[in-house]
């Protein structure tokens, strides 16, 4: 059974009539086309319109190849709206239909729609929509199951709770379909066919001059050192020491760029919390889901540490924030979390285990000034609060049982 994901739903609601044509991205198999159908159903409960002024064109449907022409698509639509009164047009992995913004230019300007596209790469609004449709789309970013999300899955549908839950969420993240395996080997096999899928299909495609083999082994090596810090220059220095094929710092841009756009990676930014600038270098990636960690990692292990910091990183996306690293004169804050000019300090430690790794931490803001709220999470249940820094349960957080603030 599938669940409500209704952080999305509250927000995509509010353009339900709306020109603007609502473009829903994320990385392939992430729940864009379940989103789709449950706003469908969510027009028809609400009484908003009926079933014959809906119109759902799914791309990566066989019923629907030919529609991949523009002139095929436009004509298609048009003949199934028969009055004046408003359609509801939904169009699933539009990417792959070609010249699909002049039909989608075309319905706005000559029809009474509203239109909602998914696609597979982050580009989309960047690119080819944008030149004829610019300042007349809403972009929502979709995103694997959140840690809470994940819990909701697992109750709404019976299956039984993992001894431990978040451990089993930074090993195996919340792509949705991993949930119906329940053996390691079956869901790292789930996650390395959507993973080799992504590479195949998004990025080293028949029209890309990628070479998938090359692009695998930098890509495997982004992703299983999500978190850290990064240079172009050390992972070319990387590769070229261990004599595979020459590796330039272009390419690894290149290659970065190609992952950030099918969705897999983001890229946090520096921010110097003295001066309150922006600093142009980038200092950490993170994966869109832990599960791509696993499945571009030959190892097992897990760095839970980092898998948190990942966790945190994208709750924080999705809960709206801009999120950057912090600099100050003594070293780093793992996060800046900003939102409506305002924003919050974070620290994420896995356990505050001893004295030492208490006092780094809490100790990580000592060099700020600034009187906004000073944040550490961490799986520990014991409240470590101190000298006006809060101490938050990292798993409250992420259900909503406990909050932060900007200031």
């Amino acid at each position: 059974m599938e669940i409500q994901r209704s952080n999305y739903m509250e927000r995509i609601r509010r353009f339900y009539d709306s020109s603007l044509i609502k473009v829903l991205t994320g990385v392939r198999r992430c729940g864009k086309s379940v989103l789709l159908r449950q706003i469908q159903n969510d027009l028809l409960e609400c009484g908003i319109t009926g079933k014959d002024h809906i119109i759902a064109v799914d791309f990566e449907d066989l019923r629907f190849v030919k529609l991949r022409n523009y002139l095929k698509l436009n004509d298609y639509l048009l003949n199934l709206m028969t009055d004046d009164g408003k359609y509801y047009i939904f169009l699933d992995e539009i990417q792959h239909a070609r010249q699909f913004e002049r039909v989608l230019s075309s319905l706005k300007a000559t029809r009474n729609v509203s239109i909602f596209v998914t696609g597979s790469n982050s580009k989309l609004l960047s690119g080819r929509l944008a030149t004829l449709l610019v300042g007349r789309c809403k972009e929502f970013k979709i995103r694997p199951f959140s840690y809470n999300e994940f819990l909701q899955y697992l109750v709404k549908n019976n299956k039984p709770m993992p001894t431990n839950p978040m451990q089993n969420y930074l090993r195996y993240g919340g792509m949705p379909q991993r949930l119906d395996y329940d053996s390691e080997e079956d869901i790292k096999a789930y996650l390395k066919d959507v993973y080799n899928g992504i590479v195949e299909k998004d990025i080293c495609g028949s029209n890309s001059k990628i070479d998938k083999e090359s692009f695998l082994r930098i890509s495997n090596y982004i992703l299983s050192n999500a978190g850290k810090d990064f240079s172009a220059e050390s992972v070319a220095d990387y590769f070229n020491k261990a004599n595979l094929d020459k590796v330039y710092r272009k390419d690894v841009y290149r290659y970065l760029d190609k992952m950030e756009q099918a969705c897999l990676i983001s890229r946090a930014k520096r921010f110097d919390i003295p001066s309150k600038r922006n600093l142009k270098t980038v200092k950490k990636h993170f994966a869109i889901d832990p599960g791509f960690i696993l499945a571009a990692s030959d190892s097992n292990r897990l760095f839970p540490s980092r898998a948190l910091e990942n966790v945190v990183y994208n709750e924080l996306l999705l809960r709206g924030y801009d999120v950057k690293i912090g600099k100050t004169y003594k070293g780093e804050i793992d996060f800046v979390a900003m939102k409506d000019g305002k924003k919050c300090f974070i620290q994420v430690a896995f356990m505050l285990s001893d004295e030492e790794v208490l006092n780094r931490e809490f100790g990580a803001f000592s060099p700020i000034k600034d009187f906004s709220p000073k944040y550490v999470l961490s799986l520990d249940e014991f409240d470590y609060s101190q000298n006006g820094i809060i101490h938050i349960n990292v798993e409250d957080w992420l259900n909503g049982k406990a909050n932060i603030a900007v200031v």
